[in-house]
């Protein structure tokens, strides 16, 4: 008997509407590093999910996924109803675990589950989070894709109020024109261009990006 999951949504996922999340902005005159267009909140909060499993674990590297309203089910990737695969998986959260790939589309956490019996047969469903991509375009987590659970290298924004920003599309395609790109991720601000005009908050070994004003 297969454990019940469950599941939710994070990050940009254009096929259910999901905005992508806001950023603190930062001028360059300014003190502290401006926040990356992270997890969304608030209106964009992770959606509740019930999938089924295919494999013998759900959402192992390298499998994939249907789209759902309110499902997401594992599919062999040669399905006609396959749409996004499995690019990296983990264990625990987001935000004590390991960063997903850059170019990562969406994320989709699991809930920590305690069924009766499950693949292991130990009784529980630990706590995880998968990192997808979309096997077709679009991909909004390319650089200038406009969302995407991370900011990096190529992404634009445009501030929103209240000292944040929140990425879009750098073709101009999307609700909002770009402001900023972010051109360059740094060690410190120090090691930023001359011309920068915002600090954006990313993540990862370079935790500062350089944006230019468009």
């Amino acid at each position: 008997m297969r454990a019940r999951w469950s599941a939710g949504v994070l990050g940009v996922l254009l096929v259910a509407g999901m905005s992508s999340g806001c950023g603190m902005l930062s001028g360059s005159g300014a003190a502290g590093d401006g926040a990356s267009s992270g997890p969304p909140t608030g209106g964009a909060a992770a959606a509740s999910a019930r999938p089924s499993g295919y494999g013998a674990v759900f959402l192992a590297v390298d499998e994939c996924s249907s789209f759902g309203t309110g499902s997401f089910t594992e599919v062999p990737c040669t399905s006609e109803r396959a749409a996004a695969r499995v690019v990296a998986r983990f264990d625990g959260t987001v935000a004590q675990g390991p960063l997903c790939p850059a170019t990562t589309d969406f994320v989709l956490h699991i809930s920590e589950q305690n069924p009766s019996s499950d693949e292991d047969g130990d009784g529980t469903v630990p706590q995880g989070y998968a990192c997808m991509r979309n096997l077709e375009p679009p991909h909004p987590g390319d650089p200038g894709g406009g969302g995407g659970p991370r900011t990096i290298v190529g992404d634009c924004v445009y501030g929103s109020g209240d000292g944040q920003v929140r990425e879009t599309a750098c073709d101009g395609s999307g609700k909002r024109k770009p402001q900023y790109e972010v051109v360059k991720a740094a060690a410190t601000r120090a090691a930023c261009p001359r011309d920068t005009a915002l600090y954006v908050r990313l993540r990862g070994a370079d935790p500062v990006g350089c944006a230019r004003r468009l």
